[in-house]
């Protein structure tokens, strides 16, 4: 009874505490992501492995039916008229007629085996089906039976697609302006085309009347070469870069330093203002861009990822925002609002030293020692190449004409027809008096406002203006357009 009631006052297995049940449970294994994934890779296979094994029988007239109905609706205008010169040729008293691999017809009169073979005696020729409904026998060589080449049978050249270039009329030097004691790294336009400024080795930042030529002001403060100035369009403010790893905003009221912008690591080589915020972006041989709030001075965003120094630097008021040119042979196209890169194309082979924005297309240009390069907003689609000048580019311009100019390290300028990529004019600078013959070297330049004057700087201490001649006509200086040099190569 004891034995009995004990038994009766404990608890059932079956009902035992959950927690005495899972301390006996033995340790569950845990597996890896990997194995549980392959299991269930391996369950589903087995599952659905009769589905695919059995599948219904194919219906040979459910295919004939399919196919036929697609070639109607999508050949039915073209069947209707082989149809019709069928008829008519078996008029005429050709009937002996079957398709060939090409998609003509063949005539077996006349040596062809019914499967296509040429047979071993008799005539062997062809006969081609043309527009104009005649079956003419074409031997093999390529001449009629009767010795003449039939010219409905001749495919007419396609004419070159390529538009004719604009003319433009050729360039001249206007002027030389000396004044500067070292090379002349940059130069800028101001927004009411009435003067410009340049910057030098001599650490000295000018500023001459677009006119006259003559000097107007000079500004110092750099420690080293100035590589780059902006004039902003809103303020009377010019902004300043250079080796000294220094980014300065003038006040042309007062022709001083108002604000200094520090945060590079290495020389700043470009400069470039949003055309609608007040925003500067600066690049350099840090290999990044820096994007400056141009009031408070603070850096807003630091453009990672060129793996070089960045030479060249655009902005717009549109996506994309900014694109930078590098040393490391890409060009990168950045989100303004993220900082982030939008693109990164990496068509050149060498370094992109100079990029020029065309001022009323949706298109920009990019230069590197294999060739330049027109690409279209806002992904950067690649447009064409245009190949000759094969010199280390420094700059690029573009007016609103359509002339783009490139300069070189050796002081060549090339003019070329942005539409059509045309080089209609090379120019080959002189080097002033007192200066080497190594010393022609173009380091920028830029047209002024109304894109009628080029004004170039250079290694020879100067500053050179063109002008386009006013006397040349098409008839003097003629278009030697040539479309079968001119063809496009898209790489």
């Amino acid at each position: 009874m004891i034995g009995f009631a004990e038994h009766a006052g404990s608890t059932p297995l079956h009902e035992a505490p959950e927690s005495t049940l899972r301390e006996k449970d033995p340790p569950v294994q845990k597996h890896s992501v990997h194995t549980l994934v392959f299991r269930s890779l391996k369950r589903t296979h087995d599952m659905f492995l009769s589905d695919h094994s059995a599948l219904p029988p194919v219906s040979e007239n459910a295919e004939k039916i399919c196919k036929a109905v697609k070639a109607k609706d999508q050949y039915g205008s073209v069947i209707a008229i082989v149809e019709k010169q069928r008829r008519e040729l078996a008029q005429e008293g050709i009937t002996d007629m079957h398709h060939n691999e090409n998609g003509g017809f063949v005539s077996n009169k006349d040596g062809m085996a019914a499967d296509g073979s040429v047979k071993s005696s008799g005539d062997t020729s062809l006969a081609l089906f043309t527009q104009n409904k005649a079956m003419l026998p074409v031997g093999l060589d390529g001449a009629s039976s009767t010795g003449k080449m039939p010219t409905s049978l001749v495919s007419q050249k396609k004419l070159s697609s390529m538009p004719k270039p604009k003319w433009h009329p050729p360039w001249k030097l206007h002027r030389v302006i000396s004044g500067h004691l070292g090379w002349v790294r940059c130069v800028t336009v101001e927004p009411g085309n009435e003067w410009f400024a340049t910057g030098a080795a001599d650490r000295v930042i000018k500023i001459w009347d677009l006119a006259s030529g003559k000097l107007k002001l000079s500004l110092t403060g750099h420690v080293s070469t100035v590589r780059g100035l902006v004039v902003s369009p809103r303020h009377p403010y010019l902004f300043s870069c250079g080796e000294d790893r220094q980014v300065k905003c003038w006040d042309l009221e007062y022709n001083k330093v108002i604000r200094h912008y520090h945060g590079h690591l290495s020389a700043v080589y470009g400069i470039s203002l949003h055309p609608t915020i007040d925003v500067l972006i600066t690049v350099g041989r840090d290999s990044v861009g820096r994007v400056w709030d141009m009031r408070t001075k603070a850096n807003i965003h630091t453009l990672s990822g060129h793996t070089n120094t960045v030479a060249s630097v655009l902005t717009q008021a549109v996506e994309p925002q900014v694109i930078t040119g590098s040393h490391d042979s890409t060009i990168r196209l950045w989100d303004l609002a993220s900082g982030k890169s939008m693109a990164t194309l990496t068509n050149h082979k060498k370094s992109v030293r100079a990029l020029a924005m065309h001022p009323d297309l949706y298109m920009f240009a990019s230069a590197s020692t294999d060739n330049i390069k027109q690409w279209k907003c806002p992904k950067g689609e690649f447009i064409q190449n245009l190949s000759g000048h094969n010199a280390i580019i420094n700059a690029l311009a573009v007016n609103q004409d359509g002339v783009l100019v490139s300069g070189a390290d050796n002081g060549s300028l090339n003019f070329w027809d942005w539409r059509t990529g045309y080089n209609f004019q090379r120019i080959q600078t002189q080097v002033q008096p007192g200066s080497m013959d190594s010393e022609a070297g173009i380091f920028s330049m830029t047209y002024d406002l109304s894109g009628t004057r080029l004004i170039t700087t250079e290694a020879d201490k100067t500053i050179k203006v063109y002008k386009e001649d006013d006397e040349a006509t098409e008839e003097s200086h003629p278009v030697d357009w040539k479309p079968d040099i001119l063809k496009r190569r898209r790489f």
